[in-house]
């Protein structure tokens, strides 16, 4: 009989280094521009949030901002940090948060309409992925609470014209359902311009 082999969850210093390499990923590979983004990872009643203005190829964890989940968020915290705080509150399985701005993503919150993907892989991950309309202007007021409902019910959310919002029990699981996003709308665009030839 094979003896069970408990997993030990990662430490808060472990976490915090596979947050950044996941946030230097979507840097890398076309999902955020050098400065733009943030991600937040989640230890007991503490989370680390990436500092506001970032640069995801210097980044190290050291850089990360300690922030309560419960209360007001330090200064030098990104600015998206009191929209994790919701999350984490209203997705008690939430364990990390990216938060970044893939191009075709971003084209298809555009209409301000939930994405149905077409592809056989999207739709298995994502029946519908809820566009948020926030107005600029009410940005900070507004998403928190606009984005921390939609991730209660799904793993990905989209704010129209900003970015992709997304949670996992790890960071890796947050950073799959942002590239599974991002190549489904990918596909999606193919397909429209394939069907107009």
């Amino acid at each position: 009989m094979q003896a069970h082999i408990a997993v030990r969850p990662p430490d808060a210093e472990e976490a915090r280094t596979e947050l950044v390499r996941h946030y230097r990923w979507l840097r890398r590979y076309g999902c955020n521009d050098s400065h733009s983004g943030n991600a937040s990872v989640r230890s007991g009643e503490t989370f680390w949030v990436t500092p506001t203005r970032a640069c995801a190829d210097i980044l190290e964890p050291d850089d990360l901002v300690a922030c309560p989940m419960d209360g007001p968020c330090p200064e030098g915290a990104s600015r998206d940090a009191p929209l994790h705080q919701h999350v984490y509150r209203k997705q008690p399985q939430a364990r990390a948060m990216l938060h970044s701005h893939g191009p075709y993503s971003v084209a298809m919150s555009l209409a301000g309409q939930d994405f149905r993907p077409v592809d056989f892989k999207g739709q298995s991950y994502f029946e519908r992925v809820p566009v948020l309309s926030v107005e600029h202007a009410d940005y900070l007021e507004q998403a928190p609470q606009a984005v921390a409902n939609a991730l209660a019910d799904h793993p990905i959310a989209m704010v129209r014209s900003h970015g992709i919002y997304a949670w996992g029990e790890t960071p890796n699981r947050a950073y799959k359902w942002t590239c599974s996003l991002e190549l489904s709308a990918k596909t999606y665009v193919i397909a429209r311009q394939a069907a107009n030839v």
